[in-house]
């Protein structure tokens, strides 16, 4: 039996690649020509530095056609002219230009593939001439993750140099404010909360007393929270905002994906503007609000640094606190009834620095295992909200809406990073859509607040925040502590187990030597 291998004839390297260039231009009957001659002199510069192509034509749509190819009249003829053995390349900008329907797209590009015409994204820098059919149909996905990167390069690009020149404004305002314009302004009835709260703290009232008048009286929170913390309290009292001050990027966005808000620590250049908006207190009271917290943070942190433990370590069987006890310079933590001789529970003693290090061991392995642990959980709580909700319908609705905004909100940073919108404009619209996507999320809150798993779930969902922003440093961090810590449980001289906000219970292992043990 004899095989003869057939080749395709290669086409000749002499003959050069016809190429077509698909855009869309502004529908604006003055814009048009303008959008349109820009196209030309752009893609006829582009074959001049590629001598390789010969341009075909330039297929240009008006920008709001509709997101149905079917009212895409240029980009249909384009299409014929391939199949007329016309064109052997087409060249688009980006995805987004060349379709909006995921399903439109994959059909287009495997025609397009079959008949031997590539398509070049300029923006992702994707060619479909080294994607085999597999990877077309994973194109979407590739494409929207080279997207999002890009439109967040923008955005950060858009907002570092806003806060370099000080015309930088937050999207969501903080309590007290509301964005009318563009512009910060007080709002009268939460602008009297602020100089409430900054009066009883001066008068020597602190931040948990204050947050339990607060929620005594009835006085209502914004994006559906009800109650007030003393977390929150203690926010409004360190804000500069409120004396009429704004420090810049206290957070930034990472630049990779998965895109995460982490706090600035001195990774990224801070920029503080006097004077960026109305004040709601004197900076008199501003600055002995500050002086009067600096105080009690020290006096707090001089008894943390002596009983830090104190009310945390739990016995397993009467349930009582541990107490602290110095022996021979050393601290040591011990059951309360038993070293009292009221109950017969089995002598439990941990040494202090050992408890600290075991802390600090099990916040690195939790930080290792985010994703796996607090990631997993929370899908698997999401998912049991999904199938056990009513409301499921309505929570699906409002994500869609959600996104849909917050698309435009990408469009609309695009055009003030192009210099389309001035940072008056920017600004207004972009706090018109926050506004919009706060009402929603807030009435997706109530929606998912009648499950009974919803509290739980944000309980996790603090706990996954708060490690996704920890840096360890190897050693006790006194602050991620206090923040994390509910109890903690010696099960006995070898064994003491952590129980941490959202109930999650981690345990580790100590060895002979009272140490814990790090694998």
């Amino acid at each position: 039996m004899n095989i003869t291998e057939i080749t395709a004839p290669r086409q000749k390297t002499d003959e050069p690649i016809r190429l077509a260039a698909y855009c869309r231009v502004s529908s604006d009957s003055e814009d048009q020509l303008h959008s349109f001659a820009a196209q030309i002199r752009y893609y006829g510069e582009y074959t001049k530095k590629h001598p390789e192509y010969r341009l075909v034509d330039i297929y240009a749509d008006e920008g709001l056609s509709g997101t149905d190819m079917k009212k895409r009249d240029e980009q249909n003829r384009m299409i014929r002219d391939c199949k007329k053995g016309k064109i052997d390349r087409i060249i688009v900008k980006s995805v987004s230009r060349f379709a909006r329907n995921t399903e439109e797209l994959l059909v287009t590009l495997r025609f397009l593939k079959e008949i031997g015409v590539s398509v070049y994204f300029e923006e992702q820098g994707i060619d479909t001439d080294k994607l085999n059919m597999e990877m077309i149909v994973t194109f979407p996905g590739m494409a929207a993750q080279q997207e999002s990167v890009s439109i967040s390069g923008n955005m950060r690009w858009s907002y570092q140099k806003r806060m370099q020149s000080g015309e930088f404004n937050c999207c969501y305002p903080a309590y007290g404010f509301q964005m009318c314009d563009g512009q910060l302004v007080p709002k009268e009835s939460e602008m009297q909360v602020v100089r409430k709260i900054f009066n009883l703290y001066l008068q020597g009232m602190g931040t948990q007393s204050i947050a339990n008048l607060l929620n005594k009286e009835g006085v209502p929170r914004r994006y559906g929270k009800d109650k007030w913390y003393a977390k929150t309290i203690h926010y409004i009292l360190n804000n500069e905002r409120y004396m009429g001050d704004a420090l810049l990027q206290k957070s930034f966005t990472t630049e990779t994906l998965p895109f995460r808000k982490v706090m600035n620590i001195g990774q990224k250049p801070q920029y503080y503007v006097e004077n960026s908006n109305p004040a709601i207190v004197s900076r008199e009271n501003y600055g002995a609000a500050q002086k009067l917290v600096r105080a009690r943070k020290n006096n707090h942190a001089q008894r943390q640094m002596r009983y830090l433990l104190s009310g945390k370590l739990r016995c397993p069987e009467c349930g009582r606190a541990f107490r602290r006890q110095v022996t021979h310079g050393t601290a040591y933590w011990l059951c309360g009834g038993a070293s009292s001789g009221k109950t017969d529970c089995e002598s439990r003693r941990v040494r202090e620095e050992m408890v600290y290090e075991a802390f600090a061991c099990m916040s690195v392995k939790l930080q290792d295992n985010r994703k796996s642990l607090l990631g997993t959980l929370i899908r698997q709580i999401e998912a049991m909200q999904n199938r056990t909700s009513e409301t499921q319908e309505t929570v699906k609705r409002l994500d869609k809406e959600i996104a849909d905004l917050n698309a435009r909100n990408l469009i609309i940073t695009r055009l003030h990073t192009n210099g389309v919108l001035n940072a008056a404009a920017y600004s207004a619209q972009t706090a018109e859509i926050g506004n919009k996507i706060n009402e929603l999320r807030i009435e997706r809150r109530r929606k998912l607040a009648e499950d009974e798993n919803d509290e739980w779930l944000e309980q996790i969902r603090e706990l996954n925040s708060i490690m996704e922003g920890y840096l360890p440093t190897g050693g006790f961090d006194e602050e991620l502590f206090g923040q994390i810590v509910d109890s903690i449980t010696v099960n006995d001289n070898t064994q003491i187990t952590f129980k941490l906000t959202g109930g999650i219970e981690l345990t580790e292992e100590i060895d002979e030597k009272g140490r814990c043990k790090r694998k």
